[in-house]
């Protein structure tokens, strides 16, 4: 073959696709492989944009199989040949695809180099336009593969690969720069249109200053990766560049960072780097929604991590309907949340939707409607999913605390508790007192016993034990404090009897007040 055979892999199993991809020097067989795909909806799309020789397919897939992929590229494309991978089992399901023009087939047990190398030659060599130039001769491995291999993980074991680098690379130092597109509205057109401007302006460069070579790096995902390969001393010109491919976008809307990679000297430290490093500084850039340039060295000092969130502390204060507290709790712990830019992207999403659903099973529990909230949360949890930036994000669930504070406003005023609201900010700001019913109903110009009943009837518990629950609950406040004795706790929430408060304290959280205080305080 005097060109390379293009492949297209096609396996919904990557460990696979990338057990072939790196199976041998491909090139140097003269061989490359263009593409890969997971099922055949995927393998059709690239099949019109790459134009291989020789597609190797899997049968059993989602999406679009085996069968149905050769009948299409048959249909449209009859002059790629089809190489079949199957298992034992499929035998008769293989047999009804010669039927559609398979050229081959190959059981995956007894798939091995020198098997699969003889298959491919075969078809390669019934392949017209690939003997047009008569010849054999093997090939050298071209950068391009060479450095997919490394970011893959793989060494590099051929010399002439290895001296094929050192004259692609002349300098000393090598830094990664990242376009992060994930998430983004935008198209393969659009995203081969930015690498486009942001190689002319490189370019550009390039002729100024003859002091770096850069080549792009192909990526599973929507990101631009461009390897630099520059001396120690023009280190400090990569900001520079990385603003040039900044300024290239030319889509503001996008709202996507340029990010800089911890510099270099080893090629061979390419997929460290990559993971470790650009990756790394592309989630960090989720928490700087303003920042157009994120550089390895230059983020602030990570704040302290805040204390995990304390999910029974705000499912308590729900339950007794102390939503202000609950509210206010969740509000100053994602202040703190959302500055620690070392957080998991997806640990910070599912924290936003967690609390979402606990909000709302919890009003649903206490026979609130919840109807708004039921048919808007799955849009809350796919407008988190898809959000930009950490700030965009917790917006979402202030949004949706908003709408659960509606709810509860709603049913309030539905239950005549505006009153009932007086009556309970009196019991808050008096409890410290000898309050009782008949003091209470004297101040509101109530009967007692009408009092008694409606109070009951317009909350869920009765006015004594409202009463002893705000007491306990500040107490609980005093003692976790760890200050003031517990006799003097004792008359500062209302009990003049010391015995009495032990007792009820007991009774309401399983423990005294002494054995309570040396728990909270470990």
């Amino acid at each position: 073959m005097s060109i390379y055979c293009k492949l297209l892999i096609v396996d919904d199993e990557a460990l696979i696709r990338q057990g072939i991809k790196h199976y041998m020097n491909w090139e140097q067989e003269g061989f490359q492989i263009i593409g890969e795909a997971s099922n055949g909806k995927e393998a059709l799309a690239l099949i019109e944009e790459l134009q291989p020789h020789i597609v190797l397919t899997d049968l059993v897939m989602p999406v679009m199989d085996g069968e149905e992929l050769t009948r299409r590229i048959k249909l449209h494309h009859p002059e790629i040949e089809v190489i079949v991978l199957s298992s034992f089992g499929d035998f008769d399901y293989v047999r009804s695809t010669f039927q559609s023009g398979v050229r081959d087939y190959i059981l995956k047990p007894k798939l091995d180099t020198g098997h699969l190398l003889s298959a491919l030659k075969s078809v390669a060599e019934t392949i017209p336009s690939l003997q047009a130039g008569g010849g054999g001769g093997k090939h050298g491995p071209s950068v391009k593969n060479v450095l997919e291999k490394l970011l893959s993980g793989y060494g590099i074991e051929d010399t002439h690969a290895g001296a094929e680098l050192a004259e692609a690379f002349p300098h000393r130092m090598f830094c990664l720069l990242g376009l992060d597109l994930r998430g983004r509205t935008v198209t393969k057109q659009e995203i081969g249109d930015i690498r486009q401007r942001m190689t002319e302006e490189l370019d550009k460069q390039v002729q100024y200053a003859h002091q770096f070579v850069y080549h792009s790096l192909t990526t599973d995902t929507a990101m631009i990766v461009v390897l630099f390969n520059l001396d120690y001393p023009i280190l400090s010109l990569m900001p520079f560049w990385a603003r040039t491919m900044a300024d290239a976008l030319g889509r503001p809307d996008m709202e996507a960072a340029v990010i800089v990679s911890e510099p270099f000297s080893e090629l061979t430290r390419l997929e460290p780097v990559y993971k470790k490093s650009l990756l790394k500084l592309m989630d960090y850039a989720f928490y700087f929604p303003r920042k157009k340039l994120l550089v390895y060295n230059e983020l602030p000092e990570p704040p302290q991590a805040p204390e995990p969130f304390d999910l029974n502390r705000f499912t308590e204060a729900f339950k007794r309907e102390r939503f202000d507290a609950a509210f206010g709790y969740l509000r100053d712990y994602m202040e703190s949340y959302k500055a620690d830019y070392t957080t998991d992207v997806f640990a910070y999403k599912s924290f936003l939707n967690n609390l979402m659903f606990n909000i709302t099973v919890l009003l649903g529990n206490m026979g609130y409607d919840i109807a708004t909230l039921e048919s808007k949360k799955y849009d809350y949890f796919k407008a988190i999913e898809e959000s930009r930036n950490a700030v965009a994000a917790a917006e979402l669930l202030n949004a949706f605390v908003a709408e659960a504070r509606q709810c509860i406003a709603d049913k309030s005023e539905l239950a005549g508790n505006a009153n009932m609201k007086r009556l309970l900010d009196y019991i808050q700001a008096h409890y410290a007192e000898p309050l009782n019913l008949t003091e209470m109903a004297k101040h509101f110009h109530f009967n007692p016993s009408y009092l008694s009943s409606y109070f009951s009837s317009h909350h869920n518990e009765g006015f004594v034990d409202y009463l002893h629950r705000v007491r306990l609950e500040k107490a609980e406040e005093l003692l976790r404090a760890g200050e003031t004795s517990i006799s003097e706790i004792s008359g500062m929430v209302g009990y003049s009897d010391h015995s009495y408060f032990c007792k009820v304290f007991k009774k309401h959280t399983g423990l005294s007040p002494s054995r309570y205080r040396q728990q909270t305080m470990r």
